[in-house]
């Protein structure tokens, strides 16, 4: 009886291995009926690709279309922010401001890496403390200890200009991918890195940095090992500056509203990041008549009376404070003010009666480059002393020919150059030039109306403010969703077909 069972559990085991056999049968190209990851085949690749994942601080944001434009009466009288429907693609942006904490960790790897050989790469990514400073106050005390002390490790760096802004940004895409493969058993942390020889994500894929090797990925072709390429989905897009509509469609956090109303809410013009035409919370419960951001509440007023204290920050406050919008962003309103990507111009395609050129993506900045190519090799030319590809700007006569842009530096597309009416001259009629940046936003300096997403101001990029922070934005590649679903709508009719096609 043992005996026959034993035999019955064997013939089980068989048909459960052939089963699982047939499971791993090759897949083919539905165009040519060659084998994918087949080195018999030629070893073309098809990867097993688990999606974007998400980077460190970084919240999905579903893209969409809405209202761009100030929604509150507009007391400044700019008229520099004309209401106009557009949509934005999905991308991810940070839960929080920057921290303190969080630039003192790249000052301290810029000074390990470059201090030695190229100690100005550490001092040109200081903040500049001295912003502080006043005329009629005395604010030493934060000139000294704002950013330096663990006091402060939680709140919003300031002092941070445009330029050094994305120059951080830079920096934590690769440090972020580094990780990447390090978790993943790819390459060794490497903590001695020095001067050119340190981890950069384009000199990595394009091989001009060669890391300790844990174990690379299998390569399908040869049959050995190979880096991990772009093609492999591992690596993150970089992080970057949110565009302008990006941070005011993010601030919105319109998501919320959605499940009350089941409608698009094309035209919903909230004023602040939450529900209702007032800085308190309204619910009848402990937290009723809390004020919902930080801000200054009116002249001389910067967080209320001892005892009973308001938004109980006189300066900035801690980056996870205030209210959390519907999509879990803090302090989208107040606290501090925000660079974005776009260079400011007070005219909108809505304005110029062209609203074809940014209702999808609106972004006003663009500057098209390239690799730097080496003639001879094709290949791109050897990194510079600090690690990092070169880039340069796209040759003419090679723009000249497209029909989508005529040349690389777009920025003052129908703005303030031969096919525009408008120029601007910077320092005699205007404090606009080409270093002029959006910054969105109030701050813990400002009154409620700066409050609102829809208000936008500016400054140049090389300058800085006690009350301007960052946070970062990054794209999101492929489908507009973050929980499996697919682009596009699937019927009935085809899903058999198409799963079976293309699954």
């Amino acid at each position: 009886m043992k005996k026959t069972f034993n035999l019955g559990l064997c013939f089980a085991l068989l048909a459960l291995m052939m089963l699982a056999s047939c499971g791993k049968k090759s897949e083919s190209s539905t165009s040519t009926g060659w084998k994918y990851n087949d080195q018999k085949w030629g070893g073309f690749e098809k990867t097993d690709y688990e999606g974007q994942a998400t980077g460190p601080n970084l919240v999905l944001i579903e893209g969409g279309t809405f209202t761009m434009g100030l929604t509150d009466q507009d007391v400044t009288y700019e008229w520099n922010n004309v209401a106009r429907r557009v949509t934005v693609s999905s991308f991810y942006i940070d839960e929080t401001e920057v921290r303190n904490i969080d630039y003192q960790e790249y000052l301290y790897w810029t000074q390990r890496v470059f201090g030695e050989t190229y100690p100005e790469v550490w001092r040109r990514a200081l903040p500049d403390t001295l912003v502080w400073r006043e005329e009629l106050a005395f604010n030493e005390p934060m000139v000294e200890n704002y950013f330096r002390t663990p006091d402060y490790y939680q709140y919003p760096v300031v002092g941070i200009s445009w330029l050094q802004a994305n120059d951080y940004s830079s920096w934590r895409t690769d440090r972020v991918n580094e990780m990447i493969l390090i978790k993943r058993g790819i390459i060794d942390p490497n903590p001695d890195q020095k001067n050119e020889n340190n981890f950069n994500t384009d000199a990595y894929l394009v091989g001009q940095y060669e890391p300790s090797v844990r174990k690379n990925l299998p390569d399908k072709r040869t049959g050995g090992e190979r880096r991990v390429r772009l093609e492999d989905g591992i690596l993150l897009p970089a992080y970057r500056l949110p565009t302008e509509a990006e941070w005011e469609y993010a601030a919105l956090g319109l998501l919320g509203n959605q499940a009350t109303t089941k409608d698009e809410l094309i035209t919903d013009r909230r004023i602040y990041p939450w529900d209702g035409n007032t800085v308190r919370y309204q619910k009848r419960n402990r937290k009723q008549g809390k004020i919902l951001a930080n801000f200054k509440r009116s002249g001389g007023d910067y967080g209320g009376m001892a005892g009973a204290l308001n938004d109980k920050a006189f300066f900035t406050a801690e980056v996870v404070s205030g209210w959390p919008n519907d999509y879990g962003l803090y302090n989208m309103a107040g606290n501090v003010s925000e660079w974005t990507l776009d260079l400011y111009r007070p005219m909108t395609s809505a304005d110029l009666q062209d609203p074809s050129n940014e209702d999808l993506n609106s972004y006003r900045g663009n500057v098209f480059m390239t690799k730097k190519i080496d003639p001879e090799t094709g290949a791109p030319v050897v990194k510079d002393s600090l690690g990092r590809l070169e880039y340069e700007l796209m040759d003419t006569t090679t723009t000249a020919l497209r029909d989508n842009y005529k040349r690389p530096e777009v920025y003052n597309f129908l703005d303030g150059d031969k096919e525009s009416e408008v120029e601007y001259f910077y320092g005699k009629s205007t404090l606009i030039s080409d270093s002029a940046r959006v910054i969105k936003g109030g701050s813990w300096a400002d009154r409620a109306f700066w409050l609102a997403p829809g208000a936008r101001r500016f400054l140049q990029q090389s300058k800085s403010s006690k009350s301007v922070g960052f946070r970062c934005a990054m794209v999101r590649k492929g489908a507009v969703a973050g929980n499996g679903d697919r682009d596009g709508n699937y019927f009935k009719a085809r899903q058999k077909k198409q799963k079976r096609r293309y699954d």
